[in-house]
């Protein structure tokens, strides 16, 4: 049991931590026996996980208020929050439509609009779903006509969904899918009906959803017609055979095709079907209407756009930095012909607007490039000149005539551009639509500059550095290194305010570091930091924190880590492997017990980047080498730690978090004077759709804890 009483002491006396019930059990895995002390805390429902909460939420508290800054820090976090922010518009219909959050609203709000210059009003705001404001708009589509509207709803940040559908004049109609996870929705042309992804119900109440840790397997698309309850729903497609298998159903433009992509687990790779829905007469093609145009997992293919049965796609197929190819259904022997080729840099996204003009979207060295080609021909047409920062959001139809993308870096907080092909004047095509200002910011008194810093391996490692100018580089400096480093996921620059409090009011330096394993420089970069290159992600960011100490940015005493999901595997990983690099780590939602990830929710799918612990014994052991759960040092006093977790993560599983930190504070926690804590936020999950409130709160806890931690003063 957990006893709040009686704690565990620190040499010094300062510390003490609640007394955690620790076992001898233990289970052998390709020879090795592995310790387990903390298995009952796999219990998401036991009382005494419940009482493990209760204890280290009271601890954690008290470590979270002792920055005498903390008030002055959440009035100015909340500031910086409170500004007026847009999604980019776009078209389906009659109508327009964007989001708009005027501030601190809990979630954003769909609005309409006749014309792209008229007045909007609401269409559908999830904030009267909650009074706590923990319901979020999750996946959602407007048919091709733009009469219906389908929109999931998660709550408490639960990666379980409900579908709902309106009509384009905001009536509710009556049909509720319930128990979708992991789905887009995909209607047919004709408005009768879409398809949508969903696993078996867990063995839960509706309210309970998101808590549960059971495996989530053998995945089901299916079609929902429009007007009948989901008890009717048509099974699409089911592979009992294969149950990691996930599949996904999409429409192609013409509304002539279901395209079926089927993945196995986070690899950038997927089979793709293809189906002529007039052909077989049926929205549910049976075995032999399918034309398996791949039947391998060893490329990415995503649909673009199609001419009758001339397909166009992105694909790393011989390109790991991505290229835009076509088929051609009646000429399978032709296979895939390149349309644009690879680049030196790496294609992000792609979008087919007005007609045949296709609009490239690159990263180079971390920077957004937009770029315009002919589909047809795959012809270079011109380049978009853009600010030094980060496209997304490019949002625009084949049938439209404008496009719109968002821009934002790490000290602007985000510009609309509109680029129409109705201007004659090619030069003055771009213009801004939209942009958003945040009060009392002076984005001219700040600088950010991208460095290139040699890894452990001699590998040049990008890294975004921002802080006041004029810095004195005197070598204590307070600074804040934030990771990630997996899944093929890039880290391009965002407007952050909790960075800019750390560097405006706290005088301090905030770097964010582009490891291997993510997706800055595309499919080689990825592989260069999964299974036994893993190691290569922890050198990275170690040398970071070198480079940043090197320069005289800081010292080590003064430098905080975070990183979230992967993020929180890489911090813990690394305050393993380096303690005495570090003076705080903040840790969120991480993966931590690496020999047991995939045995939880989606866990499974997560082996293409971690290995495959049960499967494959070389893998096994280079997880035991790293995994945080299972290396936690006794030889050296640790910096503070503090982990971060929610109630209803269901992606990682808050499990990872709770037996981390007891083993931390069993075995770090005697030699180590400072804090050793973890945070567990309630009616939330693994960061989606969590409400603004809760986002400032946890922020300013976690900032506050680094603040104490590495001696860091407030500064009007």
């Amino acid at each position: 049991m957990v006893n709040t009483d009686a704690r565990t002491t620190s040499l010094d006396g300062k510390i003490t931590y609640p007394q955690v019930r620790r076992t001898d059990f233990s289970y052998e895995q390709h020879g090795t026996s592995v310790a387990d002390p903390y298995r009952w805390l796999e219990d998401p429902h036991g009382k005494e996980t419940e009482a493990f909460i209760d204890a280290q939420n009271e601890l954690s508290a008290e470590y979270m208020n002792k920055f005498d800054g903390k008030t002055k820090f959440n009035e100015r976090l909340t500031e910086l929050y409170n500004y007026e922010r847009f999604s980019a518009p776009y078209k389906r219909g009659d109508y327009y439509y964007f989001s708009r959050n005027t501030g601190l609203q809990a979630q954003s709000v769909l609005y309409q609009q006749d014309t792209i210059d008229s007045e909007p009003r609401v269409f559908l705001d999830p904030n009267t779903l909650e009074a706590d404001g923990t319901a979020a708009l999750s996946t959602h589509a407007f048919s091709k006509s733009g009469l219906l509207y389908g929109y999931a709803i998660a709550k408490s940040g639960s990666d379980w969904v409900t579908i709902y559908v309106m009509d384009n004049k905001g009536n509710k109609l009556e049909d509720v899918v319930e128990w979708a996870k992991f789905t887009n929705i995909s209607f047919t042309h004709d408005d009768k009906g879409f398809y949508y992804g969903s696993y078996e119900k867990p063995d839960v109440d509706a309210e309970k959803a998101g808590t549960e840790t059971g495996v989530n397997i053998n995945k089901r698309l299916y079609y929902h017609k429009i007007g009948t309850p989901q008890s009717e729903d048509v099974l699409v497609y089911l592979d009992t055979e294969n149950p990691l298998h996930s599949p996904g159903a999409e429409i192609s433009d013409d509304g002539k095709y279901l395209l079926l992509g089927i993945t196995r687990d986070c690899e950038n790779v997927n089979m793709l079907y293809i189906a002529n829905l007039e052909e077989t007469g049926s929205i549910v093609p049976k075995d032999h209407k399918w034309t398996k145009v791949v039947d391998n997992f060893k490329a990415h293919y995503s649909y673009l756009a199609n001419d009758e049965t001339v397909f166009y796609f992105t694909t790393n197929k011989d390109a790991p930095r991505d290229k835009v190819v076509k088929y051609d259904l009646t000429k399978p022997e032709e296979g895939f012909t390149d349309v644009v080729a690879e680049s030196e840099d790496v294609l992000s996204g792609a979008t087919v607007v007005n007609g045949d003009y296709l609009v490239l979207d690159y990263m180079r060295d971390v920077k957004g490039v937009l770029v315009i080609h002919d589909l047809k021909t795959g012809a270079f047409i011109r380049q978009i000149e853009t600010p030094v920062g980060t496209v997304s959001g490019v949002n625009g139809r084949r049938v439209d005539k404008e496009f719109f993308f968002y821009f934002l870096s790490y000290l602007t907080p985000g510009t609309i551009y509109r680029y129409s092909f109705e201007v004659e004047d090619e030069a003055k095509r771009l213009s801004i639509f939209r942009e958003s200002q945040v009060k009392n910011f002076d984005n001219t008194l700040f600088e950010t500059k991208q460095v290139f810093y040699e890894s452990k391996d001699g590998t040049k490692i990008p890294m975004f550095i921002t802080h006041k100018k004029g810095l004195v580089l005197n070598g204590d400096n307070p600074a804040y290194l934030y990771g990630y480093g997996g899944f093929n996921i890039p880290l391009q620059a965002s407007y952050s305010p909790s960075f800019i409090v750390f560097v405006q009011n706290l005088g301090g330096v905030v770097a964010v570091a582009n490891l291997r394993g993510g997706g800055e420089y595309g499919e080689e970069w990825h592989k260069a930091g999964t299974v036994h290159n893993k190691q290569n992600v922890f050198d990275d960011f170690q040398y970071a924190a070198k480079y940043l100490i090197k320069e005289n940015y800081t010292k080590a005493s003064r430098v905080a880590i975070h990183g979230g999901s992967n993020g929180g595997l890489l911090v813990a990983a690394c305050v393993n492997q380096a303690p005495e690099l570090f003076g705080a780590v903040i840790g969120d939602v991480g993966v931590l017990d690496m020999l047991r990830f995939h045995k939880f929710t989606i866990g499974h799918a997560w082996q293409s980047d971690y290995g495959f612990p049960d499967d494959k014994p070389e893998d096994f052991q280079t997880l035991l080498k790293y995994s945080p759960l299972h290396n936690v040092r006794k030889d050296k006093p640790y910096p503070a730690v503090a982990l971060f977790t929610s109630d209803h993560d269901d992606r990682v599983v808050p499990l990872h978090s709770f037996k981390h930190i007891a083993e931390l504070q069993h075995t770090a926690g005697p030699l180590t004077d400072r804090p050793l804590v973890i945070r567990i936020e309630t009616k939330a999950g693994h960061g989606a759709g969590k409400p603004i409130s809760k986002r400032i709160a946890e922020t300013t806890d976690k900032i506050a804890f680094v603040a104490y931690a590495i001696g860091a003063k407030w500064i009007d």
